[in-house]
């Protein structure tokens, strides 16, 4: 597994653009800290409803849930730049919304709800262009790196935002909490509006949506490793997210707090996953990411439970550091491992799965421990979190997460496209192509199995109607067929594939008794109808 040295984490940070963008998002991350306390207090005053108090991060996270493959679509298609630009000008218009409704005191319940899930669109158009942007902005080696120093700046303002919050909400009411934040986001739209970013040439025409939104689910379906961290995203989501739904309640009722109280056990655990952020390098070179994201998993649970507890300020803001540190830590992971398990093509796309998995057991896990807690009670919920916490831990026994440094995703680059002797346009279709293997007899069964991993890799990476036939009067002769909708996907599904893959190709000519390669043909399918 890849090491970050001190200056290594560093090196993210030599890039203008990277360096820019981290600033700017440093504030935005504090403006966002700071309307999230505003949110969550401000709901304990408009209802006495634990279920409605744990709405407010769904509502927040809800958006991520149903609008996050659209986003991961948007990224892998369109210009990154400019649909974060969108992004952030819908968060500032929605937020300058809730500053004039709250100032004239025209705020409801359900109101803040839907203010909530308005910024929580932008961010859900944001994430994916942005986290797919890290690897265009720095290199591949430096990509672990700059996801941490994002994990970082969000930390970093969590340990401190949090109480900043409490303070205006204290000193100058919700209104100038959510107008803080509404401020916030001029910085990374400056920084997003003057960053001269390079055009990369389209060789091929745009993907259309549905078609490209396709491409992306069948990719990931095909993919057990991606699935393996989805699914764990979304159990860690699930599991975990009691702690932030629940804490506004944790803070007024077993603390008998205020909203100052509130804001310094959200900086606890903000200053837990900064704590977490400075150890993961070393953490990292030592252990798999099964091992440290299994680890953070069952130590959150303990955390959870001596949450529930209540005794003291001082014991709840110790578990915080430690929710915090398992917080950053296995969503780090998670997200690192998926952007280096995924080709830049679909990284966006990939990006948008995991988001929504994530965001859909945030949203679930809110809702279901806010019922808990209402009709059951506070420390029933934070409990039952705990044991789902472990068994969420329990299930890297059985699917363990991949080493991503094991795959070499770097595009393949083989592929030139032949002179044909029949004119074709893009959209010309359906094309047929058959592959022939000289196969001996011996050879059969690892010749099966190899084809059976062919099978994944052309499936996953658009071909349609794959089959494997045998010659019944050469029966060593082989034929792979398989059919792609035009010729421009056929010219696509071949740059899709990677270093990694060609190790499939590589075995498949090795089998082959022929004295000329396989054989390769392209038909166009044409009916006589």
């Amino acid at each position: 597994m890849p090491k970050l040295s001190g200056l290594a984490a560093l090196a993210p940070f030599g890039s203008p653009i990277f360096r820019s963008l981290w600033l700017a998002t440093l504030l935005s991350n504090l403006g966002s800290l700071v309307q999230a306390v505003a949110a969550g207090w401000t709901m304990t005053t408009l209802t006495d409803s634990e279920q409605m108090v744990a709405l407010v991060t769904a509502s927040t996270t809800l958006p991520i849930m149903t609008l996050s493959l659209f986003a991961g679509v948007l990224a892998d298609n369109y210009d990154r730049r400019r649909i974060m630009i969108v992004a952030q000008s819908l968060m500032l218009a929605a937020s300058a919304g809730l500053t004039l409704v709250t100032w004239f005191d025209l705020l409801t319940p359900w109101l803040l709800l839907t203010f909530t899930f308005l910024i929580g669109c932008g961010a859900a158009l944001h994430m994916p262009s942005w986290q797919a942007s890290i690897g265009d902005i720095v290199p591949k080696d430096q990509v672990p790196a700059a996801v941490m120093a994002n994990s970082m700046s969000f930390n970093l303002m969590r340990s401190v935002g949090p109480a900043f919050g409490g303070f205006i909400i204290v000193a100058l009411g919700a209104a100038a909490a959510f107008a803080f934040n509404a401020m916030s986001y001029f910085a990374i739209i400056l920084v997003l509006i003057f960053w001269k970013k390079p055009v990369a040439e389209q060789a091929l025409p745009r993907e259309p949506f549905a078609q490209a939104a396709t491409a992306g689910l069948r990719y990931v379906g095909l993919s057990p490793n991606l699935l393996r961290i989805i699914l764990r995203g979304c159990l860690f989501g699930f599991t975990a997210v009691s702690v932030l739904a629940l804490l506004p309640l944790v803070a007024k009722d077993l603390l008998t707090g205020s909203a100052s109280t509130y804001g310094l056990l959200l900086g606890c655990f903000g200053v837990g996953a900064v704590i977490g952020a400075l150890t993961n390098a070393r953490t990292r070179s030592k252990f798999n990411t099964e091992t440290i994201v299994r680890t953070a998993f069952i130590t959150m649970a303990i955390a959870v439970l001596l949450l529930a507890s209540g005794y003291s300020l001082y014991l709840s803001a110790l578990a915080l550091l430690v929710c915090g540190a398992c917080w950053m830590t296995t969503n780090s992971m998670l997200n690192v491992s998926l952007q280096l398990s995924t080709p830049r093509w679909v990284v966006g796309r990939a990006l948008s799965f995991y988001l929504m998995s994530n965001a859909f057991g945030m949203v679930t896990g809110s809702w279901l421990w806010g019922l808990i807690a209402e009709t059951h009670g506070l420390q029933m919920a934070l409990v039952a979190s705990a044991a789902a916490l472990v068994i969420g831990g329990m299930v890297g026994y059985k699917l363990a997460l991949p080493e991503y440094h094991r795959l070499n995703l770097e595009p393949l680059n083989r592929f030139i496209e032949p002179t044909l002797a029949v004119q074709l346009k893009q959209r010309t279709g359906p094309i047929m192509i058959t592959v022939d293997f000289d196969i001996a007899n011996d050879d059969i069964p690892e010749f099966l199995s190899t084809m059976s991993q062919r099978r994944r890799i052309r499936i996953r990476d658009g071909a349609r109607r794959w089959s494997l036939l045998r010659d019944l009067e050469q029966p060593n002769i082989w034929t792979e067929k398989y059919y792609v909708a035009t010729w421009v996907e056929y010219i696509r599904h071949n740059q899709r594939r990677t270093v990694s893959d060609s190790e499939t190709t590589v075995a498949l000519d090795a089998l082959h008794q022929g004295s000329e390669p396989p054989k390769v043909r392209r038909m166009l399918d044409r009916q006589t109808i």
